[in-house]
């Protein structure tokens, strides 16, 4: 077995989440941050792309996942990307997946406000 850490860190997208109306109407950028344990199996002797997890393609889906529907909570957002990835990616034995909301609208000034969701296909 054969495992390996992928990291995609703030994939910048742009969405249409929250609660309040104007985060609904004109959206609002956001970051994902994927970290994913995957089984690399024959893919790290034969060097080629299908034998492992296209990282081209998890961006992708992680992007469609997080953009097909508005969430009024950036939790829920993380989950629905969590579980698309696990079931389009078999290789992927767990998952990570950060949603940042650099923007929200909260009264105080902060860097930045996250949610993490961990997945794990088995247990």
């Amino acid at each position: 077995m054969s495992k390996v850490v992928l990291r995609i860190e703030r994939l910048a997208l742009h969405a249409r989440h929250g609660v309040n109306p104007e985060e609904r109407t004109l959206g609002q950028h956001f970051f994902l941050d994927l970290v994913a344990t995957v089984e690399m199996g024959e893919a790290l002797g034969s060097d080629k792309i299908d034998d492992g997890v296209n990282y081209a393609a998890l961006i992708e889906a992680a992007s469609l996942a997080f953009t097909e529907r508005a969430f009024n909570l950036i939790e829920t957002a993380a989950a629905v990307v969590a579980d698309d990835l696990l079931h389009r990616f078999p290789k992927i034995e767990t998952l990570q997946v950060t949603v940042h909301k650099p923007s929200a609208p909260v009264k105080a000034y902060v860097a930045d406000i996250s949610a993490t969701v961990e997945r794990r296909r088995h247990g």
